[in-house]
């Protein structure tokens, strides 16, 4: 197992450091063979070093998730441009590297098995999908209030949960399987699906189909 180097740093980012290594035990053995001494190891520092920055094992995972779930949306919410260039751009940056890829899916799969029977991850992973949801809604709104189409929050939001679904089971797809669809296959069948959810073109006639 590979050791990383730790330093003395500030507490925030010996925090971070601390963080990584559970990532990275958790990504190699899953949440159970993610303990305190294994992350200790790989984080090259003590096991009370940990628990001076972490009150228990759940705390540091609760932590960890976070950083998985922000990793997974923060890309996606920093779009910028027309609304159209932005609404676009956040279907593709969802269904593309470095979001989707094995690694994010194996640290995801990891946690999605326990937020069902753990509150405290249950309720970052209820924070993370209503802030990923509620940017998508600004940005059909955005993009349907430029369009001249219906763009009332109700629509809005029923829209989002719409493609919401749909760009998690392509990244899902995609994640678990990638070689069995062409470049950028995905991403022109969440674009296609997505403009008939809208009645609207996401693309001008010119604009390239996907891709960055």
């Amino acid at each position: 197992m590979a050791r990383r180097t730790f330093h003395r740093a500030p507490e925030a980012e010996r925090r971070h450091d601390l963080i990584e290594a559970t990532l990275d035990c958790i990504a190699e053995y899953g949440l159970e063979g993610a303990t305190v001494r294994q992350i200790a190891i790989k984080a090259g520092v003590t096991a009370g070093l940990i628990r001076h920055y972490f009150q228990s094992k759940e705390h540091i995972l609760q932590e960890a998730y976070r950083v998985v779930i922000a990793r997974l949306t923060e890309k996606a919410e920093r779009v910028s441009g027309d609304a159209e260039t932005r609404l676009r751009d956040f279907i593709i940056i969802n269904l593309t590297e470095p979001v989707a890829n094995s690694h994010s899916l194996s640290l995801w799969a990891s946690f999605i098995s326990r937020v069902s029977v753990d509150p405290e991850l249950a309720a970052i992973h209820r924070e993370g999908y209503l802030s990923f949801r509620d940017t998508l809604e600004h940005l059909l709104a955005d993009f349907l209030a430029v369009r001249g189409a219906e763009s009332s929050p109700e629509r809005c939001r029923r829209l989002a949960i719409a493609i919401n679904g749909l760009l998690d089971g392509l990244w899902l797809e995609g994640c678990l399987a990638g070689e069995l669809f062409g470049d950028s296959e995905l991403v022109e069948i969440a674009l296609t699906s997505i403009e008939t959810l809208l009645g609207l073109r996401l693309r001008s006639v010119d604009a390239p189909s996907s891709g960055h």
